[in-house]
């Protein structure tokens, strides 16, 4: 099986170099071109107990490069979903499957818009990585799970082989029957810390000492399941107090979330995918999500300020 990804970030990489490692034919697609020629040059370096792992790798900035594959795993911003596939127009054939692991709600709805609804599949990534350097990542593969499935929730042959192909390639893989459920749970947890974070500057530590960022997280994951609830999700979990618990489980003091980290760096974040994502479902639903539209405005204020910055330097 070809296997490309589209966005050969930490997790792309991690993901990626894992496979290739265990003999899989991998593909990395990513605009970053001194990560890209790294790469192509040195290998893909695994950081692993003090140890450096050189994985060879081919990777490019330009997909027109590579033929068709069986599988795309899109792993951009979720922002960039749109113009990443089109660009990518040249790796996806008539039998090309399409699995978003992106964070937050709407890409398959982005890609069905873009592609064959029917080659779109469903998935959640719980492992990670941190991309150290052009070409070096630490690698959070071992004892954490992907989740796919098919969007309607039948058990297929065809899901069954892609689970199949990353299992031996050295990731654990489950097929979901609820993989809409799934995408929901894991928008609970980036819903519960990642606006709150890029807010106040804070990493888990201290964000989790404070009892006033507490309960505003239980409210805005309150409104997140009410949505859920409305567009007959099924949760795994529906206790703000837990999942708020789960989103900190296993991670270290100083974790600092996504939109932080995108903010930091005075980059575009992803709270459109996250609560601003809660607050157009929850409109579909004639509801309102107050605690969320809240967290979105404040982050889009600072996405502007950072801008303004960037115009005045």
């Amino acid at each position: 099986m070809k296997i490309c990804f589209l966005g050969a970030g930490a997790l792309g990489s991690s993901i990626g170099g894992t496979l290739a490692q265990n003999g899989k034919e991998v593909y990395l697609v990513d605009q970053w071109q001194e990560h890209v020629d790294q790469m192509n040059q040195n290998g893909l370096i695994f950081v692993e107990d003090g140890k450096e792992t050189a994985i060879p790798i081919q990777a490019t900035t330009d997909p027109s490069t590579l033929e068709k594959m069986d599988l795309l795993i899109v792993l951009v911003k979720s922002f960039a979903t749109e113009e990443a596939i089109k660009q990518s127009a040249p790796l996806i054939g008539e039998n090309t499957l399409v699995l978003s692991l992106q964070n937050g709600l709407g890409n398959e709805e982005i890609l069905e818009q873009q592609l064959n609804p029917r080659q779109i599949i469903g998935g959640k990534a719980y492992v990670g990585g941190v991309l150290i350097a052009p070409g070096k990542v630490i690698p959070g593969i071992k004892g954490k799970e992907i989740c796919v499935g098919e969007m309607n929730g039948q058990q297929t042959e065809r899901i069954q082989k892609v689970a199949e192909e990353l299992n031996e390639g050295g990731i654990t893989t489950v097929i979901s029957s609820n993989i809409k459920g799934m995408i929901w749970d894991k928008l609970m947890i980036n819903v519960a810390t990642g606006a709150l974070a890029g807010i106040t500057g804070l990493p888990y530590g201290e964000l989790y000492q404070l009892p006033e960022v507490e309960a505003t997280a239980f409210a805005a994951i309150e409104e997140a399941i009410a949505v859920a609830k409305a567009h007959q999700i099924v949760l795994s979990e529906e206790s703000p107090q837990a999942i708020w618990q789960k989103a900190a489980a296993g991670l270290p003091y100083g974790f600092k979330t996504s939109i932080l980290q995108s903010l930091e760096k005075q980059q575009r974040s992803e709270i459109d995918f996250i609560n601003g994502a809660v607050v157009r479902w929850a409109k579909k639903a004639q509801l309102t999500a107050p605690v969320n539209q809240t967290l979105t405005a404040c982050v889009k204020g600072i996405e502007a300020k950072n801008s303004q910055g960037d115009a005045n330097d």
